[in-house]
């Protein structure tokens, strides 16, 4: 093929010619090293009002494995009118995402080679079609940079538990579970995993329990976490796969016959010394043992599951959290080491596998303004009230405002009657008292949901046997009841609420590691279940916390500990828990201010007004009006511009929210960003119908352009522009697709005219 017929084929067919016939020659088989058009991420959930679409997701051209899950390299292709280098910057930025060490990038001339692991000279140069690296050559270059001896190249090399349905695991997975394997095979003996809520901890932990267990490297495994719940969904779930090999520690009793063991902490210790069942197993009988959400009573000397370690000490320990404690007294650095790998909740937002959230925030007067009785004042028990003001941080601790209870419930229940009453919603409570007083108070917000099924809300708190048997139930996708549970601490950490949509927070939180974590209740994505994003309901102005470098900052250092402090206090009781606690009910509580936060495309929350940030990120791309007009009337589909403007965070619907449901996304740009006055769609439409334009066709085609002037005015552009709307009423009328265009308007050709022409008309004073 000569120079000028290769530069007019497209980058897949540059693949299909060169590029992967280079890589075969090399010896890179196509069904076992190499995958083509890899999706790294799902691409952000972007959030528009109550609907939702997808930014492009992150494709790699190829990843090349040396044996599957294990990436060596990543190449980016390009057309033959690019330069052979053109697609290197890309092919960098997955090799870094990845953890791959080495880069390519190629146009079917040739390679650029990029090499992270320092182990070519020069770190980047070309490389000849023939020339391309064999499997065994990278993979010996790969060996010297991880340093692997035989005996840990045969750890490493261990493949992963393939499941019928060949689930592959997400990239970052992949990291955490290589970075895991390859720090034990060298030989550390405490490793901290820090994975955000809903990215997938426990089948992680899974896969590298089975490649430590299949190698022989690691024969007993304890598999430690403090909920029950938590302990039957891993062994009914992700650690399915180990089958008989696998049992529960359960009543106390131990048989000492199986090779993979989960376990309750309080399962197997106690206070009392006859109840620390774990005893009964020799120091070294563990050779691996995993402590789930760690972060709970994390590395305190006193902690359960450190009275476990400290006895099987001769083992490996891995922690796994999606909030590491870092404080003056608790630090998980201190005990498991730096995190061997890291994934935040912001990044796996940006990568579209957790679900985005919006904040509505509401202010109630009291709770800014604080609350003082008057001399001698009773509550509703008689008991005379102290003399102080009393303001948000006492509120359902040492002061109950029963009206401010109901506003919070009915501010609940009128959400859901927007968006949808069955959405599955966590309200987070000071206590178990507020948690039933919040119970009581929605029931009456929703006595006719509730008459249908007692169990339409629920209590669900530790005090609760008839509530906490109803949390399978909640956390179940397929469950229709219960839909609102109130608790406390209980739901907070470690439930997975795949479909939940909306969590309230109606109590004071100080500690950051709390906020993630009962964020997280919320960041699971369900397709199946139409589930993309949530929302916060925030009384309290929790919300705040967003904002705290800490939120989602670099990782962990342990800067912040000093092991030569001695060992600290126990931390004292709440404020609130155990003292008088005041009722009063005759108190008027009202709404101050209320406001809903979206997330920008960037991950973090708008905090100026949708108008103002709708402005800055339009005129980004249109500095004046006169260039967004051009543009929108050059482009032959509208919708792609719009389409642009949403991938950059300009949220329409919202929008329409706030100015008006009846405008185009045209009219808003005009009005929001260029101060121009807008017109309502049925008013452009009205417009079209009284100018000359429909005398330019005959009979039927002016009752075909109708149809699609009538669909403008109830949905907007996009029903005018769509081929598929040639499918349904009025246009079925006129016949099927093929013979509406073809037989009235000559072809596909002239009907598309006649829609850009139509467009024209709306938008401007040409018709």
């Amino acid at each position: 093929m000569d120079a000028a017929d290769k530069k007019k084929l497209s980058e897949r067919d540059i693949c299909t010619k060169f590029i992967t016939p280079a890589l075969t020659q090399s010896g890179w088989d196509q069904h076992y090293h190499l995958r083509e058009e890899v999706n790294v991420t799902d691409g952000l959930v972007l959030v528009n009002g109550n609907s939702v679409s997808r930014a492009k997701p992150r494709r790699a051209d190829y990843i090349l494995y040396y044996k599957p899950n294990i990436p060596i390299a990543v190449i980016e292709a390009k057309d033959n009118n690019h330069i052979v280098g053109a697609g290197m910057q890309q092919a960098l930025a997955y090799a870094e995402m990845m953890d791959i060490p080495f880069a390519f990038s190629s146009n079917g001339d040739g390679f650029l080679l990029h090499d992270r692991s320092d182990s070519y000279e020069p770190m980047e140069h070309e490389l000849t079609l023939a020339e391309f690296p064999r499997p065994t050559d990278l993979w010996t270059r790969y060996r010297k940079w991880k340093g692997l001896d035989e005996r840990k190249e045969q750890i490493i090399t261990q493949g992963y538990y393939i499941d019928d349905v060949r689930k592959m695991p997400r990239y970052y997975q992949v990291n955490a579970i290589n970075r895991t394997i390859e720090t034990i095979a060298n030989g550390q003996d405490r490793v901290l995993l820090v994975m955000a809520t809903g990215t997938g901890k426990t089948y992680t932990a899974f896969q590298i329990i089975w490649r430590l267990w299949k190698s022989g490297t690691k024969k007993r495994i304890l598999f430690l976490a403090d909920r029950n719940i938590l302990v039957d969904q891993t062994k009914t779930n992700d650690f399915k796969p180990f089958g008989s090999a696998m049992t529960k520690i359960t009543n106390r009793q131990v048989d000492k016959s199986y090779e993979i063991y989960l376990s309750l902490y309080q399962a197997v210790s106690g206070n009392e010394e006859e109840r620390n069942i774990y005893k009964q197993f020799s120091h070294d009988f563990f050779d691996l043992i995993i402590v789930d959400e760690c972060h709970r009573g994390s590395a305190a000397d006193d902690a359960m599951w450190r009275e476990i370690l400290d006895y099987f000490k001769t083992a490996t320990h891995i922690g796994l959290t999606a909030t590491p404690k870092e404080t003056k007294y608790v630090s998980s650095v201190h005990y498991f080491g730096k995190p061997v790998y890291e994934y935040s909740l912001k990044q796996g937002i940006e990568d579209g596998f957790l679900a985005p959230y919006r904040v509505y925030r509401i202010d109630l007067d009291k709770d800014l303004q604080g609350w003082r009785p008057t001399r001698g004042q009773k509550d509703k028990y008689g008991v005379e009230i102290e003399d102080r003001i009393f303001n948000q941080k006492d509120f359902d601790r040492s002061l109950v405002l029963e009206h401010r209870t109901e506003l919070v419930a009915r501010k609940i229940s009128d959400f859901l009657k927007n968006t949808g009453r069955y959405d599955k919603t966590i309200v987070f409570c000071e206590n178990i008292d507020h948690a039933e007083r919040i119970r009581s108070c929605l029931v009456n917000e929703n006595a006719d949901l509730v008459k249908e099924n007692g169990r339409y809300i629920v209590r669900i708190t530790g005090d609760s046997p008839d509530g906490k048997a109803e949390l399978d139930n909640f956390i179940m996708p397929d469950s229709k009841y219960p839909v609102i549970a109130t608790t406390s601490k209980l739901m907070g950490t470690g439930v997975d609420a795949q479909t939940c949509k909306l969590i309230v927070i109606d109590k004071r939180i100080e500690s950051m590691s709390e906020f993630k974590q009962i964020i997280g209740r919320g960041t699971r994505i369900n397709e199946d279940y139409n589930k993309f994003f949530f929302t916060i309901m925030d009384f309290r102005k929790v919300s705040e916390l967003f904002a705290d470098p800490d939120f989602d900052g670099e990782p962990l250092d342990g800067s912040r500990y000093d092991p030569t402090d001695p060992i600290a206090p126990p931390l004292p009781k709440p404020p609130g828990e155990g003292m008088k606690r005041y009722v009063v009910n005759d108190v008027p509580v009202s709404v101050v201010a209320e406001r809903v936060q979206y997330m920008a495309a960037d991950g973090k929350l708008i905090t100026e007004s949708l108008e103002d940030y709708t402005k800055k990120n339009v005129t980004r791309q249109y500095a004046t009006l006169n260039a967004f007009m051009n543009s929108w009337t050059k482009a032959e589909q509208k919708t792609v511009i719009l389409e642009e403007l949403e991938e950059q965070g300009v949220l329409f619907e919202a929008l329409q929210e706030q100015v008006g449901k009846d405008y185009d996304p045209f009219d808003l740009i005009c009005h929001v960003v260029f101060g121009q006055p807008p017109m309502s769609r049925r008013e452009r439409a009205a417009k079209v119908r009284k100018a000359n334009y429909f005398t330019k066709y005959g009979e039927q085609a002016r009752k075909v352009l109708d149809a699609p002037l009538s669909k403008y005015s109830d949905g907007g552009i996009t029903d005018i522009e769509s081929m598929e709307v040639l499918r349904v009423d009025p246009f079925t009328t006129f016949g099927t697709p093929l013979e509406i265009v073809n037989t009235i308007f000559g072809g596909s050709a002239n009907y598309m005219s006649a829609i850009r022409r139509l467009e024209q008309c709306l938008y401007t004073a040409e018709c």
